[in-house]
């Protein structure tokens, strides 16, 4: 825990070791342009039958929008992007309430449709969230053994309510609960009293007792994930075809392009479930290599976060790192019947440009992290070159006066 008054960043770069973080940083990159690449390739095969190329082009374009805005973060740095914490909070919290005004899809008002695109803004609200908690809490190292004061707890709470109210408004519980999830980790992360936990837990208990005694359908959609075979034609559809698929791949799969399941047994499978397209074409192997390359990049950006030079740098870094991790843990959950099914998309992978350009500008984020401390460490080795040069050139000066 990285507690106020405590927290000191003795990383490998602060010691002399300057290629170490620019290593971790390349590594990242690498990972996600895999991630992103083979996203595609299983996206051509998992859509190109019902659609041709359309969602492939799509995802493209996303991809391309994401890079830049990856770029854009990079350039700008995660300093600044944090000082506009509350100005990205409150923009989201009006696109929040806009998607309201909207037609449902899929049962949830989560989209903004602008011709034949649309926008989900929760997506964005995570990483709004992620730099204001981050920032709120680098400003105020002594928030956590305060409720009640100026720069207490309760203050950042009442500025995170909103937004999420808004995302819960919209009917996408999944997004609402990555959103107070992650930033409660960068809380954590910051010294987070564990006092505080007896608020949210008592909520959660109260929440979850109403929908036992008095919302027997949500219920029944929430619990369907441990028998989906008793309910293949309702609530466990999805599931249970997506198991079939997964089963169906063995150790090395049917066959790239080969899936039955993606004809017209699964549904969303370009975007939520298209881990379970990729296990049945490609087998456990490559769902295995996806394991791994998610684990690289928890590591990767882990250790950014924890190599900063800066406390607002460790606890973004954090909460950017737990964000994206955590929807891929949930999204491997869910399409393996472990977690109950919800609708989240595989970082990188799934088909979708709200979701593509937010994992991508939380990469961008973590690189500007880790140029920030690499450029400090080249700032430093200037100044000590320059100062050297100095005392050569005056010890020269005074010994031909001698």
């Amino acid at each position: 825990m990285l507690v106020p008054g405590r927290h000191k960043n003795i990383s490998a770069v602060q010691q002399g070791d300057n290629t170490q973080m620019v290593k971790t940083a390349l590594s990242l990159i690498i990972v996600v342009a895999i991630l992103v690449a083979f996203g595609l390739v299983m996206l051509y095969s998992a859509s190109s039958g019902r659609s041709g190329v359309k969602f492939f082009s799509n995802q493209l374009i996303w991809v391309s929008i994401g890079t830049a805005g990856a770029i854009s973060c990079f350039v700008i740095g995660y300093r600044r992007m944090a000082e506009l914490s509350l100005i990205w909070m409150g923009l989201s919290f009006v696109a929040l309430v806009i998607c309201l005004f909207f037609p449902e899809i899929n049962g949830a008002k989560r989209w903004i449709q602008l011709g034949g695109f649309s926008i989900q803004p929760s997506e964005f609200a995570k990483i709004a969230a992620s730099l204001f908690v981050a920032k709120y809490c680098s400003d105020h190292p002594w928030t956590f053994s305060k409720l009640k004061t100026q720069n207490g707890l309760l203050k950042m709470g009442l500025i995170l309510a909103p937004v999420v109210g808004a995302v819960i408004a919209g009917k996408d519980f999944g997004t609402a609960i990555l959103i107070f999830t992650t930033a409660f980790a960068a809380m954590l992360a910051a010294g987070l009293y564990l006092r505080y936990l007896v608020i949210p837990v008592a909520l959660g208990g109260m929440l979850a007792t109403y929908i036992y005694f008095f919302d027997v359908e949500r219920l029944s959609r929430a619990t369907s994930f441990l028998h989906p075979e008793r309910v293949t034609k309702t609530d466990g559809y999805q599931l249970w075809n997506s198991l079939i698929a997964l089963g169906s791949g063995n150790w090395c799969g049917i066959g790239f392009m080969e899936s039955r399941m993606k004809a017209r047994y699964l549904p969303e499978a370009h975007t939520d479930f298209i881990i379970a397209i990729i296990g049945e074409e490609l087998g456990f192997i490559a769902l295995l290599t996806i394991i791994v390359l998610y684990t690289l990049f928890c590591r990767n950006s882990a250790k950014i976060a924890l190599n900063s030079t800066s406390r607002l740098g460790t606890l973004l870094g954090f909460a950017l790192c737990c964000g994206v991790t955590l929807q891929a843990v949930i999204n491997l959950m869910v399409i393996s019947g472990s977690a109950p099914t919800k609708g989240m998309p595989a970082p990188f992978i799934s088909y979708g440009g709200s979701n593509m350009i937010s994992c991508l500008i939380a990469v961008g984020l973590l690189i500007s992290i880790a140029s920030e401390a690499y450029d400090a460490e080249a700032d430093r080795r200037i100044r000590e070159s320059i100062s050297n040069a100095l005392f050569f050139f005056r010890r020269r000066k005074n010994s031909g006066k001698a």
